[in-house]
């Protein structure tokens, strides 16, 4: 089978809509097929190598236009022929597409194939359903949506949300995201030598993995530590990624006088994450939006209980697994630091039925194996 997947983004940018079409395009050639990728020039951590399973054809993503550019949509026009040229090079001779996410690539990707009878999925990650609203008298995103072989969504809550909408059909599914291999738990010892090869200290660590963004409300969480760390000398907050937020939160903790008990690791590789994540106490995820964090579940695989804000996908994860995830308010930094709290002062690791439906629902070779029957399903039609 030959198919290209499309996306707004592809490593080494470090979205769920990059990662995903990263690893499917692995296992797909480790299965004798061929793939290929169109996508955006990378927008962050440019300097990341980026290792794929196929050829990518990059097209550019949106640039400033003049005021006329606009109001004519010339500018959208011009995109458009980019990514239409892109697929004719890459995809032509392709079985299959598998488009993820939104935007004008996806939506440019689906009206291209509806005209060549190419069948394809369409993969959602949040965002895209969460804030969407129609478009009148044409909606790209909602002909993209219903033309379709088959849509697959990264949480339940997700297409819930989706139905409520208006946007029920044949053929939806949830393919949770895949937790890599590397996130393992360590035996005590293990943990200790962790530990010490990061640099941490021997008291209780709080960990975040996500971008220094306003809508994964790291503010927050720096307010919960400061109330925490004065009365816990050795606590230790390590917080994973890159953004535009970097300066704001390192002035907030300046600020507010944790400066010393905070480190920013930057973006660093999936590997590295993994060793954090097997090395902390409690993972802290005080987004404001969220569908399935999967850095809360390479946590929960690592052994690491979760500390989450009540957003959907905090609210799914602690369905799923139980007081492993416990939920707070968001925004409300007092009700995540006593949270935090409670983890730090009394440490534990997870249950073992957690790492058991880890495995079972959100290991590679579930998610494999879904999207393998998914490809056939719409290809045999």
């Amino acid at each position: 089978m030959r198919i290209c997947h499309v996306s707004p983004h592809l490593p080494p940018d470090q979205a769920a809509n990059a990662l995903l079409p990263a690893e499917l395009g692995r296992w797909a050639v480790e299965a004798g097929d061929e793939v290929s990728f169109v996508a955006h020039e990378p927008a962050q951590g440019r300097t990341a190598p980026a290792a794929l399973a196929g050829p990518v054809t990059h097209v550019p993503s949106r640039r400033p236009a003049s005021a006329l550019a606009r109001a004519v949509r010339w500018h959208t026009w011009q995109r458009a022929r980019r990514i239409i040229h892109a697929l004719g090079t890459t995809a032509a001779n392709a079985d299959l597409l598998h488009l993820h996410s939104n935007g004008l690539i996806v939506e440019v990707a689906a009206a291209w194939a509806a005209r060549r009878g190419l069948p394809y999925v369409l993969t959602l990650y949040g965002t895209e359903v969460w804030h969407y609203a129609p478009r009148w008298p044409i909606d790209p995103f909602r002909r993209a949506y219903l033309g379709a072989g088959e849509v697959t969504f990264y949480s339940r809550g997700l297409q819930d949300r989706a139905v409520e909408l208006g946007l029920d059909r044949p053929g939806l599914s949830v393919i949770y995201p895949a937790v890599r291999p590397t996130f393992v738990p360590c035996d005590e010892t293990a943990r200790r030598g962790l530990r010490a090869a990061l640099g941490l200290g021997a008291g209780p660590v709080i960990l975040n993995v996500k971008r220094l963004h306003e809508l994964a409300g790291q503010k927050y969480l720096l307010d919960a530590f400061a109330r925490l760390a004065a009365a816990r000398p050795g606590l230790t907050l390590v917080m994973c990624g890159t953004g535009p937020l970097a300066a704001d939160l390192e002035a907030q903790a300046r600020a507010l006088g944790i400066a010393d008990r905070l480190r920013f690791t930057g973006l660093i590789g999936n590997d590295e994450v993994a060793r954090y994540a097997a090395a902390a106490d409690v993972f802290a995820l005080p987004s404001l939006l969220e569908a399935l964090p999967t850095v809360a579940v390479e946590a929960l695989a690592a052994g690491t209980p979760v500390v989450s804000a009540d957003h959907p996908g905090g609210v799914e994860l602690h369905a799923l697994f139980g007081d492993d995830v416990a939920v707070v308010p968001r925004r409300d930094a007092g009700a995540l630091a006593e949270a935090l709290g409670t983890a730090v002062d009394r440490p534990r690791r997870v249950r073992p039925d957690t790492l058991a439906l880890v495995r079972d629902r959100f290991g590679p070779a579930s998610v494999q194996a879904a999207y393998r029957a998914l490809y056939g399903r719409i290809t045999h039609k």
